[in-house]
C-alpha cells in the first residue's frame, strides 16, 4: 500500500484525532493521526490506544485467505521475544544466529534432495519468498550473462518464462531487473503451465523457467518433471543451458513429507534453485523465507558483497541489509521440535481437514470444486450454475461472521471464472470445518432469498443436535 500525504489544513479539528476510551485516565486532548504529537503519553495509554484500534482488524484464527502462520507454541513465542533485538546481519556480534542459518539451509537442501556428490550447495535466509525468488532469478540472470559474454554473444535481451499462476513477485522481478517476462496464460480448462507451452517460449536468451508447487490462484502444481525433461532435450539439441527455479513457497514444507516420491526438486537436473516460505507451512510467523541453490556455482561470486564495518568481514547476498534474527531462530526451533515425523503428521492432518471440507462443499450441490486439496491443503470453488449472487457476495456475507475468505477472478485467459479459496492451516480443526460449512450454507440461503437475514440454528444430521 502506498501512503499519500494528508493535507492537515483541510481536516477539521474533530477529524484530526480521536480520544481514547480511556482518555479520562491518561490524557485530555485528542491524539493526532497525521503528525507527531508535541508531547508523549504514558506507555500504558499508548499501548491501549493502538491495541484498541487494532480490534478493527480481522481475527487471524478465522483468516482463511492468507497462507501465513498465525500461531506458534509458547516456547517459540518466548524464543522470539528473547531475540527480537538481534540484528541478523551483524554476524560479529551475533555469530550463533548466522551459524543456525547455515544449519537450516543444510537441512532444507537435504530435504529437497540436493546431490551430496556435487560441490557444496548454497543458500540464505530471506524476509520471505518474494525476496528469495528475486535473488534466485537474479543469480540465473548473471549466470546467463556471464555465459553469453564468454561466448561473445549479446546479452541485452534476457527473458524469463513462467505462468500466469505465479505470485506477483515474479512480475516485479521482470520489471525491476529489466527482464522480458514471457507469461504463459491460463485457459478455462487449465490453470497451470505445461511443458509444451514452455517449449514455445524459451530461446537462447531465456535465463530461467519458473515452475510452481502451490500456485497462487488455485493451489495446484506445475509439471516440474516434464519441464525438466523438456529442457534436457533442449540442451542436447540446441545447447541452451536453461535452469528451472521452483517456487515451493507453499508446498516446500508439505510435499516432501506427504509425497516424498514426487520428483520436483534437486533430483531433477534442470532444477538449480528453490525457494520456500518458512512463514507459511514452515509454521513460523512472518517473515522468513529460504533460498537454496543446488550448487554454490549457481550463485555468481559477483553478486556477493563483503562488508567489514560491523566488526568483521562477512559476505551478504540480500536485497535488504538489516533484519531480525528471531524468525530464523524460530524456524530452527520448529525443525528441532517437530522433526520429519512432526511435519508429516501436521501436513497429513491439514490435508485431511481440507479434503473433508472440499467434500462437504461438493456434496452441497452449490459449488464446483476446482481443487479439493489434491496436493496442498487448499480448497478452491466456483459457484455452480446461475446462483443469482457471486462468490464476492458470498465472501462479504461470510465476513459478517468473522470468516475471511478471498474471492477473485482468474488471470487471462480464464478471467471469466470467479472463485473462492480456503487455505487450511494448523489451527483449522475438523470442528471449524463444520462451523465454516454451516455458515457458508446459511450465507447462500440468505443470498438466494430462501432464508431470513438473521442467522438461525441449523440442525446437523450428522450430529443429531443443533449447532450454530
Amino acid at each position: 500500500m502506498i501512503s499519500r500525504k494528508v493535507d492537515l489544513k483541510k481536516l477539521d479539528v474533530s477529524r484530526r484525532g480521536h480520544a481514547s476510551t480511556y482518555s479520562t485516565r491518561y490524557f485530555e486532548e485528542s491524539v493526532p493521526r497525521y503528525e507527531i504529537p508535541e508531547q508523549g503519553m504514558p506507555a500504558n495509554a499508548a499501548y491501549q490506544l493502538v491495541h484498541d484500534e487494532l480490534n478493527l482488524d480481522g481475527n487471524p484464527a478465522l483468516n482463511l485467505s492468507s497462507f501465513v502462520t498465525t500461531w506458534m507454541e509458547p516456547e517459540a513465542d518466548k524464543l522470539i521475544t528473547e531475540n527480537l533485538g538481534k540484528n541478523f546481519i551483524d554476524h560479529f556480534q551475533y555469530p550463533q544466529a548466522e551459524v543456525i542459518q547455515k544449519r537450516v539451509v543444510n537441512m532444507l537442501a537435504r530435504l529437497f534432495n540436493a546431490p551430496e556428490d556435487e560441490a557444496a550447495f548454497a543458500g540464505a535466509a530471506t524476509v520471505g519468498s518474494s525476496e528469495a525468488i528475486m535473488l534466485g532469478l537474479l543469480a540465473h540472470k548473471w549466470t546467463w550473462k556471464g555465459r553469453r559474454q564468454a561466448e561473445g554473444k549479446p546479452y541485452d535481451k534476457p527473458n524469463v518464462v513462467f505462468g500466469a499462476d505465479v505470485h506477483v513477485c515474479w512480475d516485479k522481478f521482470a520489471k525491476y531487473f529489466d527482464v522480458d517476462a514471457r507469461v504463459i496464460p491460463m485457459e478455462a480448462d487449465r490453470f497451470t503451465i505445461s511443458a509444451e507451452a514452455v517449449a514455445e517460449r524459451v530461446d537462447e536468451n531465456t535465463i530461467c523457467v519458473g515452475a510452481v508447487l502451490g500456485t497462487t490462484f488455485t493451489g495446484e502444481a506445475d509439471p516440474v518433471k516434464e519441464i525438466s525433461e523438456l529442457l534436457e532435450e533442449v540442451k542436447k539439441k540446441k545447447g541452451w543451458d536453461i535452469p528451472i527455479h521452483v517456487d515451493v513457497a507453499s508446498a516446500g514444507f508439505i510435499t516432501p513429507f506427504v509425497e516424498p516420491e514426487l520428483e520436483w526438486d534437486f533430483r531433477l537436473p534442470r532444477v538449480r534453485s528453490v525457494n520456500v516460505s518458512g512463514h507459511k507451512y514452515g509454521l513460523v510467523y512472518p517473515g522468513v523465507g529460504w533460498l537454496v541453490f543446488r550448487d554454490v556455482a549457481d550463485l555468481p561470486e559477483e553478486l556477493i558483497f563483503y562488508v567489514n564495518y560491523l566488526g568483521d568481514e562477512m559476505p551478504t547476498y540480500t536485497l535488504n541489509f538489516s533484519r531480525g534474527s528471531a524468525m530464523i531462530l524460530a524456524q530452527y526451533y520448529n525443525l528441532l521440535r517437530l522433526g520429519r515425523a512432526g511435519y508429516t503428521r501436521i501436513a497429513n492432518n491439514l490435508l485431511g481437514n481440507a479434503r473433508y471440507l472440499a467434500q462437504r462443499l461438493a456434496d452441497s450441490g452449490k459449488f464446483d470444486v476446482l481443487n479439493a486439496a489434491n496436493r496442498l491443503p487448499i480448497v478452491t470453488v466456483a459457484l455452480k450454475g446461475a446462483a443469482g449472487y457471486t462468490v464476492f457476495d458470498l465472501s462479504h456475507k461470510l465476513r459478517e461472521r468473522g470468516w475471511i475468505l478471498p474471492a477473485y477472478t482468474l488471470p487471462p485467459n480464464a478471467e471469466d471464472i470467479a472463485i473462492m479459496r480456503v487455505v487450511v492451516k494448523e489451527n483449522f480443526s475438523r470442528d471449524m470445518a463444520d462451523l465454516l460449512f454451516d455458515d457458508i450454507m446459511n450465507a447462500t440461503q440468505v443470498l438466494d432469498g430462501t432464508k431470513a437475514e438473521r442467522l438461525e440454528p441449523q440442525r446437523s444430521a450428522r450430529r443429531g443436535h443443533y449447532v450454530n
